[in-house]
């Protein structure tokens, strides 16, 4: 498969040479390999040495011919997600509380499988939500822009931010920063837990708005993304979330109150910044 991607460099950068605005762009050094061997790439309908400089308002046209993925496929499952969000390349989705993102072996009812319906063929993971999470799903629609989503999640250039509703608010702060290791529980497979042998994991609040029965609406923003992250944060401040089955030992049977509710990204192969917030009638809290 070939995939072709055109853009225009922005008027308000300084001048970069090739190889940097290929950097810039997070594109993987095997794939820049290629591209100065084979000159697919042009700067203005022609190909232009890799030391040699881009200029603001340049056109820039991209042709990879060497993408390859070894991720496994996703069944169609019937049902069509709810869309948010569509390009050329990405999907952003509403899931449903209750629905896992990608599936086991021979399962066909989770947020991929609806995601392959829609699309007509297998799409690509970039990251996840619990089970018992909503909102939104980034999903790529091809193999090209994989791992450029990759280096945006661990260079922090790709945010995710969740509201949550939270029990025992007097006990949280106005706004911080929760920094705690994360380990699976040994008592319970389900769970994760702190724990000085733990994954690091980077948590920053904000309290939106207080209500008079102790609970508390608040908004999250990950700075990394470890299993069951802001439930095990929130719960070992005292304030779990409301409707947490694992981790709020008053719960009640209601849902997770819990939604990824924004997403904020640097577009592949563009310098545009795109921001999607999940609509208001959407958000369960």
């Amino acid at each position: 498969m070939v995939y072709h991607f055109t853009l225009f460099y922005p008027k308000n950068l300084e001048p970069l040479s090739v190889n940097d605005v290929l950097r810039k762009l997070l594109i993987p050094r095997k794939w820049r390999h290629y591209l100065r061997i084979e000159q697919n790439i042009t700067i203005n309908g022609t190909y232009r040495y890799f030391n040699q400089n881009v200029l603001p308002g340049d056109k820039i046209d991209i042709i990879l011919d060497q993408v390859d993925s070894a991720q496994q496929k996703y069944p169609a499952s019937g049902k069509l997600p709810d869309i948010i969000y569509e390009d050329d390349n990405l999907l952003i989705i509403n899931k449903k509380k209750g629905q896992k993102t990608h599936p086991n072996l021979n399962e066909t009812n989770t947020a991929l499988n609806d995601c392959a319906t829609y699309l007509g063929q297998s799409p690509y993971i970039v990251h996840r939500l619990d089970m018992l999470t909503g909102g939104l799903l980034l999903v790529a629609k091809n193999p090209a822009v994989v791992p450029i989503l990759n280096r945006e999640l661990t260079s922090k250039t790709f945010h995710r931010d969740y509201l949550a509703k939270v029990d025992h608010a007097d006990k949280l702060s106005d706004q911080g920063t929760i920094n705690q290791l994360i380990d699976h529980d040994p008592e319970d497979q389900r769970k994760r837990m702190i724990s000085p042998a733990g994954l690091h994991a980077v948590t920053h609040y904000q309290v939106l708005k207080r209500n008079d029965n102790n609970t508390a609406v608040v908004k999250l923003t990950l700075e990394t993304g470890r299993t069951h992250q802001i439930r095990v944060h929130l719960a070992s401040l005292g304030t779990p979330i409301i409707g947490d089955p694992l981790y709020n030992p008053n719960f009640g049977g209601e849902d997770l109150t819990l939604d990824a509710y924004e997403i904020s990204l640097i577009k592949p192969f563009s310098f545009e910044k795109l921001t999607v917030k999940l609509p208001e009638e959407e958000i369960k809290l």
